[in-house]
């Protein structure tokens, strides 16, 4: 018999920071390593010493490229760790570019609030330097180095459908299956496969961000879409959208496109105005075997689906200042999609204060970040330090998210159920993790735990 334990370092009482350790009698696992994400980038919380030594650490596996899943990997790096680390290729790509593009948001704001750097380049390149990548289901044998000659622990991403190279990360040991599933997609997506279904599951490590609460249908999103832009259009204002980098980016081009060469709005300036946003779209083409059928059918045809006309890219800081000067209507495309951070933030301490103005949020808004304010109908936020008065129009679509919602996240786990030993439901805010945990309780009478930061489990293998 081996001793199996799961220490929750990050994800409890919080959508972001995942860290999770699986050991395995002297064998450590990180599963992620992620940056905290609030109202900046630059939270204490990760600045903090990892509770476990990274020198310790063996091995690290990656779910996926967002930053609160590989943002403090190079600080992990910087402080030890010399394991190997493992994801997908498309993961791997994602998380070079955004490991590196935080870093200069990070250093920026350490430098404004007096801290160390929580991490530089050589440290970047060094986490680059230990990465390998597997595909989906391609089975990862791990070294023996456990006192138990017998051990064996097999690997295997699946996927999770939630962004380009998504994974959940499957561990055979001793013929029992544990399951991290990192985030999880709202699929059906317009790119991405759907989420893979699961079977034989032992334990279910899950996440919970919409936990307690359901999208919008996909149709109409669209149409919610397509109803602001003309509404845009019609006041001649400036439509604001923050938007994260990876993935919803991509979604808002493809939408884009559809509307524009189906005439459905008319061509004006759309500018995305995100270097990183640019960057992750080329990777997305990189990988375009890995869509669903529908766009794979559409390539095949010859179209660009993150092409159209009006579509500019502004890649500089010049080239973004330059957006001010062009006329309205516009829309404008940026990062943060929490505004957080990034160019959108310089865009809304612009334009917010206009009544013809729309601010349009599509995705999850952390608690204190400048997009929950937003959202929560603030009349009044500080960006910069400067007080801005919101007269522009706040719109949500929530169907855009990239996260299965309450009902889906509650579907997924049906599959599996009659081998489920425990669940524990992670990577949400309190009430969304409570009120997952209560529906699977009820509904499939699981024996369900919301675990606490730092808190071990030991389970039966």
């Amino acid at each position: 018999m081996s001793e199996v334990r799961i220490t929750f370092c990050g994800g409890p009482g919080t959508p972001t920071g995942s860290n999770f350790l699986l050991q395995v009698d002297n064998i450590k696992i990180l599963i992620d390593c992620g940056l905290y994400q609030g109202e900046r980038m630059a939270e204490a919380e990760n600045y903090k010493n990892f509770s476990y030594n990274p020198k310790d650490i063996d091995y690290l596996f990656v779910t996926h490229g967002h930053l609160d899943h590989v943002g403090r990997i190079p600080k992990l790096v910087r402080d030890g760790f010399a394991g190997k680390i493992y994801s997908t290729p498309m993961t791997r790509d994602i998380a070079e570019l955004i490991m590196f593009d935080s870093m200069g948001v990070l250093q920026k704001e350490a430098l404004r609030d007096g801290l160390n750097n929580l991490y530089e380049e050589k440290d970047v390149l060094e986490s680059m330097r230990l990465w390998s990548t597997k595909n989906y289901h391609q089975e990862i044998l791990l070294e023996k180095n456990s006192k138990n000659k017998n051990l064996e622990i097999k690997i295997r991403f699946l996927d999770s459908g939630h962004i380009l190279g998504s994974a959940m990360i499957e561990f055979t040991i001793q013929n029992k299956k544990i399951l991290f599933t990192g985030d999880l997609g709202n699929s059906p997506s317009p790119l991405l496969k759907d989420t893979e279904i699961i079977k034989n599951i032992d334990y279910l490590i899950m996440e919970s961000v919409y936990g307690d609460r359901n999208h919008f249908d996909q149709n109409h999103r669209l149409d919610i879409l397509k109803h602001t832009i003309k509404n845009s259009i019609a006041k001649k204002g400036v439509l604001m959208i923050p938007t994260f980098s990876i993935e919803r980016t991509q979604e808002m081009l493809l939408a884009f496109n559809n509307m524009v060469e189906n005439h459905e709005i008319p061509v004006i300036p759309v500018y995305l105005d995100s270097p990183l946003g640019i960057n992750i779209t080329k990777v997305y083409k990189k990988y375009e075997k890995d869509f669903n059928e529908n766009v794979e059918k559409i390539i095949k045809k010859g179209d660009d689906i993150f092409a159209f006309a009006g579509l500019q890219m502004t890649r500089t800081p010049e080239e973004s200042k330059k957006i001010n000067n062009s006329s309205n209507p516009k829309i404008i495309i940026a990062g943060s999609g929490m505004s957080n951070g990034g160019r959108i933030v310089h865009h809304e301490k612009r334009y917010l204060s206009d009544i013809k103005n729309t601010l349009l949020l599509i995705g999850y808004q952390a608690a204190g970040s400048l997009g929950r304010k937003l959202q929560d109908g603030l009349k009044k936020v500080f960006i910069h330090g400067q007080e801005i008065a919101v007269r522009a129009e706040i719109v949500q679509i929530s169907g855009f998210s990239a996260h299965k919602d309450s009902d889906h996240l509650i579907d997924f786990v049906s599959s599996t159920i009659t081998t489920l030993k425990k669940v524990f439901v992670v990577l949400g805010e309190p009430k969304s993790q409570n009120f997952l945990a209560q529906k699977l309780i009820d509904i499939y009478n699981l024996d369900v735990k919301v675990p606490e930061k730092e808190e071990s489990v030991y389970l039966e293998v």
